[in-house]
């Protein structure tokens, strides 16, 4: 049976205002116009007696999130990401990724990129061995969304992390239970790894996902039939992968596309040369100065 592997994922198991100005530069722009111009309401939609309130919560915000740049030593301010579309897109597996029967048995879609006209992309943290605290504020400082894969193996030890992010409006979704090379299982066992974790996902959770990530990016027909059975309906994995101290990329071209995923992991110190804040510090940096917004997965989902 074909499968799909992912080898550049083996050894890994191991962000209202479209601001593009610096730190600095959006702290004094903030304090004297509010870098504004994009942030106006349109004229004759709101009373005299509410333009000043909107533009004072507009400014606190901007001088908020300036000084939340500042405390995690960001470059720029993350940019906010655009609306979600009222209408969204058709996911179908990307080209080469899919396996046999794939459309006539609509099996959940293995792609890396959604379809998409916004300079935006995707930030998915996958397994959960690393808890740390600092990560959870300083995204939820920033509003940085994203979505997490779990492996039972490496959360059961404190569930509880997982339900504060998924508190602070992120996304917890399926890793399997522990994480194994889905395509040298059989098809019960593979079943039983996704439809298990299913299971202690609306345990722990309140819902089942409908999104699987397979471990490694490696996949099978059966990986996929099994997961459809176990109420899965798409299967992402990445495009590129950040780490601590350097990106790595599917496309020979190594640039960020509108809609991509990014991948990175749950790890610290014990594996890293430095904590997930700095991983997040990378990546955030290059993602803004770049201009693109990080998104929610599953608002296009």
């Amino acid at each position: 049976m074909r499968h799909v592997g992912q080898n550049d994922k083996l050894r890994a198991r191991s962000r209202s205002l479209a601001v593009r100005c610096s730190v600095a530069a959006l702290a004094t722009a903030a304090a004297l116009t509010g870098c504004s111009g994009s942030g106006s309401a349109p004229a004759g939609r709101q009373g005299p007696a509410d333009a000043p309130d909107a533009t004072s919560a507009r400014l606190a915000e901007q001088r908020r999130m300036v000084a939340a740049a500042r405390k995690w030593r960001l470059d720029q301010v993350p940019l906010t990401a655009p609306a979600p579309p009222k209408v969204k897109p058709r996911i179908t597996a990307r080209e080469g990724f899919e396996v046999d029967h794939q459309e006539d048995e609509n099996l959940p879609p293995v792609f890396t990129t959604v379809p998409t006209d916004k300079k935006i992309v995707f930030l998915t943290i996958d397994d959960g061995a690393e808890k740390d605290p600092r990560f959870l504020s300083m995204m939820r400082e920033l509003k940085i969304p994203y979505t997490a894969f779990l492996s039972n193996y490496l959360v059961k030890d404190d569930y509880g992390y997982f339900r504060k992010m998924q508190s602070y409006g992120n996304t917890v979704d399926n890793h399997t239970l522990t994480h194994p090379y889905l395509p040298g299982l059989s098809y019960e066992q593979q079943r039983d790894e996704i439809c298990g974790m299913q299971d202690i996902m609306e345990k722990q959770y309140g819902k089942r996902p409908e999104v699987l990530r397979p471990p490694y990016g490696d996949y099978n027909q059966d990986t996929l039939r099994a997961a459809k059975s176990c109420g899965i309906k798409y299967a992402p994995i990445w495009n590129e992968e950040v780490f601590v101290d350097h990106w790595e990329y599917r496309e020979d071209d190594k640039r960020l596309r509108r809609g991509d995923i990014v991948l990175t992991h749950f790890r610290g110190t014990d594996e890293w040369d430095g904590t997930m804040v700095d991983d997040m510090r990378r990546f955030l940096d290059k993602v803004t100065r770049e201009g693109y917004a990080v998104a929610r997965l599953e608002d296009y989902l």
